[in-house]
């Protein structure tokens, strides 16, 4: 089980901002879209991440004055990555371990993807709950 997998069954735009966005336009992004964090771009090489977390950072830095800061003085910058060859137990480990929610899949410095802690655990249960089925099916077929 590998990212990859998780890729294939997607469809759709990845939703991402730039640094020189405002942190308000870069809100109402995560609100709009009903997501929890957008990877930042420059071109196509992810710079930074802008998160629920970071918003409540800059809320309680700057206070009202947050919505006109851009997203480079608050995003997390210091990105970890995964290739999509990376196992989906592999990529829970590291979220688990560096205690994030949201990883960029890039491949030759392009995004080719953005999962969330929730789209491998939803993908790890729905695989167990298969495997499951399965093995009860060969159970009362014996």
């Amino acid at each position: 089980m590998t990212i990859h997998s998780i890729l294939q069954g997607r469809s759709g735009e990845i939703f991402s901002c730039t640094a020189d966005m405002s942190v308000s336009q870069a809100i109402e992004i995560l609100a709009e879209k009903r997501i929890g964090a957008l990877p930042v771009l420059d071109g196509e090489k992810v710079v930074g991440i802008f998160s629920e977390r970071d918003v409540l950072h800059c809320l309680r830095k700057y206070g009202h004055a947050a919505m006109d800061h851009v997203v480079r003085d608050v995003m997390t910058s210091d990105v970890i990555f995964v290739e999509r060859s990376k196992s989906v137990m592999g990529a829970l480990s590291l979220m688990t371990k560096r205690r994030i929610r949201h990883l960029p899949v890039v491949e030759d410095g392009k995004l080719l993807g953005f999962v969330s802690i929730g789209d491998l655990v939803k993908y790890r249960i729905d695989k167990i709950e298969s495997e499951a089925a399965a093995m009860r099916d060969y159970i009362q077929s014996t």
